[in-house]
């Protein structure tokens, strides 16, 4: 193949082996010669990646009193804002340029709307979170909530993906049947609907997830024998590699070796999880699969860095990750507390619990630096990742000590390709809704949708004096 007469390597190529299909990352080469060629396929990398990650629980700083301590936003609106130590989002300074703080939306649709729903808050929010609908009370197969927000985009903007959208999580989410307060279980267990009928399930295991990007293309017996060799994937695949290495250029050399490096390297974690928790000790989570770390933050770790190689490659451009599930009792010893996390949640008002519960979610939103430091670190052409995604993290619950969603918190990060400014803190307008602002969020980035959820407007997200709806 010659790079330089016109030909050019096609951005969906594989390098594929024995039960693998490796996709490359954005290479030069795959710019074909030419103004009209270059500019197609610049068009086609600068294509927005959507990334949604739900907190369950809402956050402390949504309390009366750990607003003013500014547990969550910050005293001031605009870009002279100060992160408090003890905030919830202090992990998130060293990428203050990339993070819009949206303060003051409600989640209204996951209120209790009839005397038979009150009480059941942790059962049907995560369906609300990405649908803005409120869920349909009921335990058998007539689910109804709305489509979620990720989906519309992937029907928009992810057909030519090998996969239209992403969908992972953290916790054990396969329970079946019907949960408490008469709410099926798929509207705890999941927070992407393809349809108001239609919930996505969730990947909770990194080994699954590895072989969702990199196993197509073979049988289950030649992934099974694969990984029985205790060999990489790439060792399937080395002669391919060889093949394309050889018409590269030095730039291109170095850039696919760092990515094959990578894939490597999460495999190689991945084995390490699988051969510990096959040592026969006792695990904490003795019901998780093997792929499954005990630690939380090596979990996060795996997936997070999962997504940038699936992001990377153009697997896919749309990622739900769900990082927990209402009402679960984990404990975070890593966070400096053992205090379980829904009982911490629960706080009573005591400033010390507060503070408490406030130390668990400072742990967990301290695992997003991680993933934010890959896409910047990650380049594609001239742009980071970081700069060409735009990452929605929020919660549909706000104080979860009386299960309120009134004032629930929700940051963007990214830069989203230009439609986010970052360094920002926006306060919407009493009694907006959060809808308002993944509407407008979409609606830049080209989907061309009307409404959303309750939405009654757009909330602007690059002007901190016009925050209202408008």
């Amino acid at each position: 193949m010659s790079f330089i007469t016109g030909t050019h390597l096609p951005r969906r190529t594989f390098l594929r082996g024995m039960g693998a299909a490796v996709a490359l990352p954005f290479l030069d080469a795959m710019v074909p010669a030419g103004r009209l060629g270059r500019t197609v396929a610049a068009a086609a990398a600068d294509v927005t990646r959507l990334v949604c990650i739900e907190e369950v629980h809402g956050l402390p700083g949504c309390n009366e009193w750990g607003a003013s301590r500014h547990l969550f936003a910050p005293a001031a609106v605009g870009s002279d804002f100060e992160l408090p130590t003890e905030s919830a989002l202090k992990p998130l300074e060293p990428f203050r340029d990339y993070l819009t703080i949206v303060s003051n939306t409600d989640v209204r649709m996951a209120e209790a709307f009839s005397p038979p729903e009150i009480g059941g808050d942790h059962f049907r929010s995560s369906a609300v979170f990405l649908t803005q609908s409120h869920p349909k009370q009921t335990q058998g197969s007539d689910l109804f909530v709305g489509t979620s927000l990720d989906q519309l985009y992937a029907q928009r903007f992810g057909q030519s993906t090998p996969m239209p959208s992403l969908e992972l999580c953290i916790e054990n989410l396969d329970q079946a049947g019907g949960c408490t307060y008469n709410y099926s279980c798929a509207y705890t267990d999941s927070i992407s609907w393809s349809s108001p009928s239609e919930p996505l399930p969730m990947i909770r295991d990194p080994r699954v997830a590895f072989e969702m990007l990199f196993g197509a293309g073979g049988t289950p017996e030649e992934r099974a024998e694969r990984r029985a060799t205790r060999r990489s994937i790439l060792d399937w695949i080395l002669s391919a590699v060889a093949e394309v290495r050889k018409e590269l250029g030095t730039v291109d050399r170095r850039r696919l070796d760092r990515y094959l490096d990578d894939v490597r390297e999460v495999e190689r974690r991945i084995r390490m999880v699988e051969g510990r928790n096959d040592g026969g000790e006792p695990r904490e989570l003795p019901d998780a699969p093997r792929g499954v770390p005990d630690s939380f933050s090596e979990h996060m770790q795996l997936l997070f860095d999962l997504q940038v190689l699936a992001l990377e490659t153009d697997m896919t451009r749309v990622i739900s990750f769900k990082t927990g599930r209402d009402a679960q009792n984990r404990v975070f010893p890593e966070s400096g507390t053992n205090r379980p996390f829904h009982p911490a949640s629960h706080h009573g008002n005591d400033e010390e619990r507060i503070l408490d519960f406030n130390t668990i979610c400072r742990y967990r939103v301290g695992q997003l630096p991680h993933f934010l430091e890959r896409l910047r670190d990650t380049m594609e052409g001239e742009a980071s990742l970081l700069d060409k995604t735009a990452i929605i993290w929020g919660s549909p619950m706000a104080d979860a000590n009386i299960h309120n969603h009134r004032r629930c918190p929700l940051v963007l990060l990214g830069r989203a390709n230009g439609h986010l400014t970052g360094n920002l803190h926006l306060k919407a307008a009493d009694g907006t809704p959060m809808a308002n602002a993944m509407l407008a969020l979409v609606q830049s980035l080209g989907l061309e949708l009307d409404t959303f959820g309750d939405s009654d407007g757009t909330l602007s997200l690059t002007e901190p004096h016009a925050a209202g709806a408008i």
